[in-house]
């Protein structure tokens, strides 16, 4: 059996039925004598061009391990669904199991409430110092 990687980018409208597409397409793996090494659900981003005239979408990403039988069985239904607005499967070497970087980025979004990527550091002479007013009198 091989390892698949499958990106779902689905219509917004339907976010409200992933859970039972994803199932629905995990089941089928399973059915299959597969396995599903990871799942996730990324939730509606911002698409980087318009899609169907649609700016947002809902991602899903699976890493499965399956029989090319059953890979040509989720393509079908895959292909069939009109939720589906783009699909990537993509053959990889091993299975993944570790969390995406763009799942691991969202989270430290989340947790870290640091400086913007790109933005100056703000000057840490400032915060070493302390300034009080006896001391700015005595030095004038």
């Amino acid at each position: 059996m091989k390892h698949y990687e499958i990106l779902l980018i689905i219509h917004p409208d339907q976010s409200d039925q992933v859970n039972a597409m994803v199932e629905r397409y995990t089941t089928q793996v399973k059915q299959g004598d597969g396995q599903v090494h990871r799942l996730e659900d990324w939730g509606r981003r911002t698409l980087a061009y318009p899609i169907q005239k649609l700016h947002k979408a809902h991602y899903i990403l699976l890493n499965i391990e399956c029989g090319a039988e059953t890979l040509s069985e989720l393509e079908e239904a895959i292909r069939y669904n009109d939720a589906i607005i783009r699909k990537l499967i993509l053959s990889k070497k091993s299975a993944v199991t570790t969390e995406s970087p763009i799942l691991k980025g969202a989270d430290e979004k989340r947790d870290d409430r640091g400086p913007r990527r790109g933005a100056p550091e703000r000057s840490k002479r400032f915060e070493s110092t302390e300034y009080h007013a006896d001391s700015v009198d005595a030095e004038e």
